[in-house]
């Protein structure tokens, strides 16, 4: 891994990757080759997690994506709180009545891409390393592909999914070029989240860390340059996304092919692969559906939500920033068990796997003590970010919907782990299917509760969709752990 005399070299030097000037000297000496298999990898870029204490082992590889995840909420945070204090409630509904369509289609891209790394650790849990590396090189021409496609469908039906919608009228203008701004901007996602993948496949998760904070202080920078300087409104903050996640993404590419040496690939290796190709869709394609499953299931939601008003819109987006910054810690340990998983599973070590789900479920229960006294006491506070205090309504709403989904949060926790774990042994079809509970679960609150109850049911239709999906993981856990362990003897 990265030494931590790097991190401040690294950067301090991501504009010099940009316009190409020499750094061969900037890491010094830190590269360790040594020999496997007839070839050398570098020792100091990538991490085999396939031996000694799980704990330590999953806490500091979770702790740069912790911090990755905290900075893209952050900067979640700071778009919308510059969005509503300074364009009004209408611009921040704007943004919210197009949130879960943002997540049904980026949550694909980002499946996809977590899909796609899943084989590359496999692979360097196994020490294959040229196929590894063929991996690499297919998942990226998949990826070319693929964001090309999706751009243009959803850019064709971007009004019409927003008046599937409900999108009240005096904000359908605003949520409309924020969305479409953000499906131009798909390819940019697709290779950022692929390049972080295939670099955390290796057991590094401090380089993109460092590439995520170039990236968000880029972001926040454009956003209050569009929005205070000219004048661009809610099209302004979907542009500073775009461009700073695509200018990360080049700078992520270069650094990566400059620094990582077992990455570096000869002529035959980079040649297009049709078996390599459907054994990332058949791994990828699934959990990026799984992502749109559940999206859908969230659209459900969000529909039912934006037929309550413009004040119901406003809270909810309020709340689903703050909520998504507190769930971020169980986001980034399922995450790191993905890569845990993928590792040993190639290594045939199902056990170590087991000790990886404990040791992370305990990790989750002491930082939900945390988050529950945090949001119970300070719910209201921290929606103030958003809006004004005169704004009771939404504040009161902002807090009941993070009151409800806080006490919750634990079964989220163990969703995510179990879900990215069973990933990375590659039983993805099954991950794919507790998206379905998932989906099922938002649709019933969506059409049976929230036109008996209002906005009450829309704070439980998270929470309930997070218990149906836990039912179906616990068992399918039980069923992957005793098959990987059948496959390794």
């Amino acid at each position: 891994m990265i030494g931590e005399e790097d991190s401040a070299a690294m950067a301090a030097s991501l504009f010099l990757y940009f316009f190409d000037f020499r750094h061969d000297d900037i890491r010094g000496k830190s590269v360790i080759l040594q020999r496997f298999s007839g070839e050398y990898q570098s020792m100091a870029t990538s991490k085999e997690m396939t031996e000694g204490r799980t704990l330590p082992q999953i806490f500091y590889f979770t702790l740069p994506l912790l911090l990755g995840n905290m900075l893209q909420q952050t900067y979640s945070l700071v778009d919308a709180a510059i969005v509503g204090k300074f364009l009004g409630i209408n611009a921040l509904a704007s943004v919210g009545a197009s949130t879960s369509v943002v997540f049904l289609i980026l949550g694909f891209c980002n499946g996809c891409c977590g899909g796609f790394g899943i084989p590359v650790a496999q692979k360097f849990g196994a020490r294959d390393y040229v196929t590894m590396r063929r991996y690499v090189v297919v998942s990226l021409q998949l990826a070319g592909i693929m964001s090309l496609v999706l751009t243009l469908l959803t850019c064709l039906l971007c009004g019409d999914i927003l008046r599937w919608m409900r999108t009240p009228d005096n904000i359908y203008e605003g949520a409309y070029w924020y969305l479409l701004i953000t499906f131009i901007g798909i390819p940019c996602t697709f290779f950022y989240n692929l390049l972080s993948s295939v670099i955390r496949a290796l057991g590094d998760s401090k380089t993109p860390f460092w590439f995520l904070l170039f990236s968000t202080v880029l972001n926040i920078a454009l956003d209050l340059f569009f929005i205070l300087s000219l004048g661009w409104g809610v099209a302004g903050a979907a542009i500073a996304t775009v461009l700073s996640q695509g200018v990360s993404a080049v700078l992520c590419y270069r650094y990566m092919m400059r620094h990582f040496d077992i990455l570096r690939t000869t002529p035959s290796e980079r040649k297009f692969n049709g078996a390599l190709a459907r054994t990332l869709m058949y791994i990828g394609v699934p959990m990026g559906l799984q992502f749109s499953i559940t999206a859908i299931g969230s659209i459900m939601l969000q529909s039912a939500n934006n037929a309550l008003g413009t004040a119901c819109v406003a809270a909810f987006t309020a709340g689903m920033r703050i909520k998504m910054f507190f769930i971020c810690t169980f986001e980034s340990l399922g995450i790191a068990m993905a890569t845990f998983a993928g590792q040993n599973y190639g290594a045939g070590k199902p056990e170590r796997i087991w000790q990886g789900v404990k040791s992370s479920t305990l990790m989750m229960m002491i930082y939900w003590v945390f988050t529950f006294v945090v949001l119970i006491f300070g719910a209201r506070a921290i929606a103030l970010l958003f809006v004004d205090a005169g704004e009771t309504e939404i504040l009161n709403d902002t807090a009941l919907f993070l009151h409800t989904s806080v006490c919750f949060f634990p079964v989220l926790g163990l969703l995510c782990i179990l879900r990215y774990t069973i990933q990375g042994a590659g039983f993805t079809g099954l991950a794919m299917l507790s998206g379905v509970s998932e989906m099922i679960a938002r649709i019933l609150v969506s059409v049976l509760a929230v036109p008996m109850w209002g906005y009450i049911a829309v704070c439980f239709g998270d929470p309930t969709a997070w218990v149906f999906a836990d039912a179906f993981l616990i068992p399918a856990f039980i069923y992957v752990y005793k098959r990987i362990k059948r496959i390794r003897r």
